[in-house]
């Protein structure tokens, strides 16, 4: 089975940091597009960084553009989310995700994460 567990969510105060991580398993994560979704409070989901695959090309959207730095490990399968500066309007659930799209970056995601929490408070 596919499974992609995130974690490191939590209650931080503007201008602080987390970082997420994603474990996955059950797929040939060497060969997978992994992104991170946000869907704040009554929100559609948007995506907020993604890295390729051997070359680690990153994308960015422009609100965490600076701020945000998205990594993966593929002798862990695993993918990071290092959030700086964070502010209030950054939270939200948090989603890993990993795509088959050949489109940079991807259009639509295929393998989905639980979510994690991120809250900043002001």
């Amino acid at each position: 089975d596919v499974q992609l567990q995130a974690s490191g969510g939590g209650l931080v105060q503007a201008g602080g940091s987390l970082r997420l991580a994603c474990e996955t398993s059950g797929f040939t994560f060497d060969d997978f597009p992994l992104g991170w979704v946000h869907q704040g409070p009554g929100k559609e989901r948007i995506g907020v960084a993604c890295i390729g695959t051997e070359d680690g090309n990153t994308y960015y959207a422009d609100p965490v553009k600076g701020r945000f730095t998205i990594s993966r490990d593929n002798a862990e399968n695993t993918v990071y989310l290092q959030m700086n500066s964070l502010k209030p309007e950054d939270t939200a659930a948090y989603y890993c995700a990993a795509s088959y799209d050949s489109s940079w970056p991807p259009l639509e995601y295929d393998y989905w994460g639980q979510g994690t929490q991120v809250t900043v408070s002001s």
